[in-house]
């Protein structure tokens, strides 16, 4: 156990907004800025803020599909850590 790297990866997932992010991924298995600004009921530049602070925390990761930019979970913790949550 890396209580550094594993307290890190529990500050990042602690925002509400980011905790949704990573939630509604895993179900949707990948989604666009647009659509999930629209499913949280948020701003799009508040959803690309979260995004930016996940995507720096090595949580998700971009996926180029043609002129959209789609996000998926790499980090394999993350999976657990929603299970224990539900």
């Amino acid at each position: 156990m890396n209580f550094i790297e594993d307290s890190e990866l529990l500050k990042t997932l602690g925002h509400p907004l980011r905790l949704k992010i990573v939630c509604g991924l895993m179900a949707q298995s990948g989604c666009n800025v647009n659509d999930m600004a629209l499913r949280l009921k948020a701003p799009q530049s508040t959803v690309s803020q979260q995004l930016g602070i996940l995507r720096r925390n090595g949580v998700i990761a971009p996926q180029k599909t043609g002129v959209k930019t789609c996000y998926r979970i790499i980090e394999k913790r993350v999976e657990k850590i929603l299970e224990i949550l539900k």
